[in-house]
């Protein structure tokens, strides 16, 4: 691939990132507006924690942060992952008992004006959800994670220090708040830094793409397991649908699309699979997409997880142009391959 097919792709990457990050964002609103502050609290806390348990340890290896004391391991953690992701995070070491991470505004999860829909126990939930659980996953019960500052609190960012103490803690000690305290100044110089040789571009390119999406692979099937498919799927795909709307003219210029009619959606809709890692062609007038990494290996993966897909391809068109309609056929049990008409 030259430079400039390798640029594109790349710039096509980083939409399919804004649109799933949107998709997140979206749907813990969402859950907060259909449902309740609470419901959406319960929501973000699930998620988190099977993100947890699916990818910390394993990160910690990946990273070269597996041989490090558990607080200073936990902070560099967060702050090498969400830097690969775009997100705005600083890391202060204090001593090997203790260390800093911080979020500076603006905040990369609740994006533009949707922090001001988020509720603090929304924000708590995703602590108490990882950042309370990394000592139990490391097998040390002294660990603990101290809060000083939550943004959607209004304060400048979210922050607070991982923490070793001399004794194993109780469930409710290991996330505490400490209002009173704030992070040291943040020195990029002394931050961890990945091995350029074992993170190219292309990688970072690549993982960046999938921070965001892994959200959603998370998500989707969380929602389901925990509403039931019925009401998760009402949601999934109503979020889609307005994402995709809001969404289209942005995403679409990193493909050289525009607004037009059926055909063109339809192509757009071709480059935007292959984007996001999938095999898709045009047969017969139809769309059909072999596969659907995004759920590749979820062990519940349910079909009422497609809607996600449906509602985001509906709100694309409906921003593409008015009058483009949509419709999924599906194998039995609702698995790729998806065959898509647009007309």
């Amino acid at each position: 691939m030259d430079e400039g097919a390798q640029q594109a792709q790349w710039r096509q990457w980083r939409a399919v990132a804004d649109l799933y990050h949107a998709y997140f964002t979206g749907l813990i609103l969402t859950v907060v507006t259909r449902r309740s502050a609470a419901d959406a609290a319960e929501f973000v806390f699930r998620v988190f924690r099977r993100q947890q348990q699916e990818r910390f340890l394993p990160g910690l290896v990946k990273l070269g942060l597996d041989h490090l004391p558990p607080a200073v391991a936990a902070a560099q953690y967060h702050y090498l992952s969400n830097w690969i992701g775009g997100v705005h995070v600083e890391y202060m070491h204090e001593s090997d008992r203790k260390a800093w991470i911080r979020y500076p505004p603006p905040r990369w999860i609740w994006r533009g004006t949707a922090i001001c829909g988020i509720p603090s126990e929304v924000s708590r939930a995703m602590l108490r959800g990882w950042h309370a659980n990394n000592g139990v996953a490391l097998g040390n019960l002294k660990l603990g994670f101290v809060c000083t500052k939550q943004s959607v609190d209004g304060q400048d960012g979210l922050e607070g220090y991982y923490y070793e103490y001399d004794h194993p803690l109780e469930l409710d000690q290991r996330l505490v708040f400490a209002r009173h305290c704030g992070a040291p100044p943040f020195d990029p110089s002394t931050a961890p830094a990945l091995p350029v040789a074992s993170w190219p571009k292309p990688r970072l390119e690549k993982a960046y793409r999938n921070y965001a999406m892994e959200y959603v692979r998370t998500a989707a099937p969380v929602l389901v397991q925990w509403l039931g498919p019925d009401e998760a799927g009402h949601l999934l795909h109503l979020t889609g649908r307005l994402i995709g709307m809001q969404y289209f003219d942005e995403i679409a210029r990193a493909f050289d699309a525009a607004r037009g009619d059926a055909a063109a959606f339809r192509a757009f809709a071709q480059a935007l699979f292959v984007a996001q890692g999938d095999i898709a062609e045009t047969r017969d007038g139809a769309l059909i997409q072999q596969d659907w990494r995004l759920m590749a290996d979820v062990a519940d993966d349910h079909p009422a997880c497609v809607r996600v897909l449906e509602g985001l391809l509906g709100g694309l068109a409906a921003g593409c142009g008015r009058h483009i309609a949509v419709n999924l056929h599906t194998a039995a049990g609702g698995r790729p391959p998806f065959a898509w008409t647009v007309c």
